[in-house]
Formats: structure tokens, sequence, C-alpha cells
């Protein structure tokens, strides 16, 4: 049997990287401008900060965060009612041949870079670096 070249965990491919930028974009646009019809929704400010892309392209989970850090919860259950208005409003403004399903995760990152700079902030590791 030959090896499949795209699924030897070497990491994401061109397009996919490709695609998911794409895609991060547009979400961004779509919530910016207010485009989904749900008042609720569009009152608050969602940043995306990543879009992975599954190998087939079907599946685009976009890693999100509400603007401050609150409301989390409200962000969730907002982009899951609407989630199918989100796809429609995301793939109008792409040209792939399929839509992919969206799924919403939490982006923990920001919280990461924190944690980081209180790390970089302590003496023992100034120290460390300055030497």
């Amino acid at each position: 049997m030959a090896k499949n070249r795209f699924t030897d965990g070497s990491g994401p491919t061109q397009r996919q990287l490709r695609v998911a930028e794409l895609i991060r974009r547009r979400l961004s646009e779509v919530f910016s401008r207010g485009e989904i019809h749900d008042p609720d929704l569009n009152r608050l400010s969602i940043t995306v900060g990543e879009v992975r892309v599954s190998p087939d392209l079907k599946v685009a989970t976009a890693y999100v965060v509400p603007l401050g850090g609150g409301n989390v919860d409200t962000m969730f259950e907002r982009l899951e009612e609407n989630r199918h208005e989100i796809r429609r409003a995301t793939a109008k403004g792409l040209e792939l041949k399929y839509a992919p399903e969206l799924r919403f995760r939490l982006d923990e990152t920001f919280d990461q870079l924190d944690e980081t700079r209180r790390l970089f902030s302590q003496d023992a590791v100034r120290r460390d670096l300055d030497d």
C-alpha cells in the first residue's frame, strides 16, 4: 500500500493555510460589518484569532474571543444559534467548491501571552536572560 503523503503528521499544507486565512479574514468582515441578522450577536465585538481547516477543507475551526474577554457564554450561544447564517455569509465571499462547516472554539492565546509576559517579568528570569 502506498504511503499517503497528506497524513504523515507534518502539519497543514499550503492550501489548508491559505484557505484558513481566507476564511479568517472573511469571518472578521462578517462580524465587523454586522452581516448576521441577530442584533445580540452584532452587539458583540468578536476577534477571530485563527482558523484551522481539515485536510479535506470541509470543516473549519475558528478560534474566537469577545473583545475584553467578557460574555464568552453569550457569544458562543449566539454563534451556535446563527452558525448556518454565518456559514452562508462567509461562503458568499469565498470561491470554494464547498462551504466548510464552521466550528467555534475559545482562543486562549491571549491568556498564554499574558502568562508569558508575567514569566519574563520575574527577576530570576530577567537575570538569566541578561547573562
